[in-house]
């Protein structure tokens, strides 16, 4: 049997190689972290408006919207009233809205994050897809911290799957 050397020159290939593998690797991940948006990343590519220092207000105008268990999927009920939310936010050019994603109360918080996220996401995305500005929707993720109902009930559950659209407001100038 031949025996197959790679020698001192095959050595250094391969630790190059490691080394600059692992190193891209490494300044990906950070570039990743360090340019993601102060605010939420958007499923768009076009970056959130940053609300923090908004109030957040419910208007009659802008209807909540609900879910499916486990879905973040807009049902056809759900995108009549999304159509006349986006219609509402057009043709108020000043107006920025903020959709918060929330879950029922059953799985783990990290789930139902990531779960009211898709559900925010998807519901931005169609704003966007009518018209709506991407600069002017900010997404954001209640899990299920947020309930409207807490008992343990099917019913209950049902009126906590869903996503709020809300008025984003300067703070000092709620109410004018």
């Amino acid at each position: 049997m031949k025996k197959i050397g790679i020698g001192a020159a095959g050595v250094a290939v391969c630790a190059l190689s490691l080394i600059f593998t692992a190193g891209c690797a490494h300044m990906q991940k950070t570039a990743a972290v360090t340019t993601a948006p102060a605010s939420t990343a958007s499923a768009t590519n076009v970056s959130e408006p940053v609300v923090r220092t908004s109030v957040m207000r419910a208007i009659p105008e802008l209807k909540t919207v609900h879910f499916a268990y486990n879905s973040a999927a807009l049902s056809a009920a759900t995108r009549v009233v999304l159509r006349a939310n986006a219609a509402w936010i057009k043709g108020h050019a000043e107006a920025t809205v903020q959709v918060s994603g929330n879950c029922d109360q059953r799985g783990t918080e990290e789930y139902n994050l990531a779960l009211g996220q898709r559900r925010a996401e998807a519901v931005r995305r169609y704003y966007v897809l009518l018209g709506v500005a991407p600069h002017r929707v900010a997404t954001i993720s209640y899990g299920k911290d947020k309930p409207l109902c807490d008992q343990m009930a099917p019913s209950c559950w049902r009126q906590n799957r869903r996503a709020d659209t809300l008025l984003a407001e300067p703070a000092g100038v709620v109410g004018n």
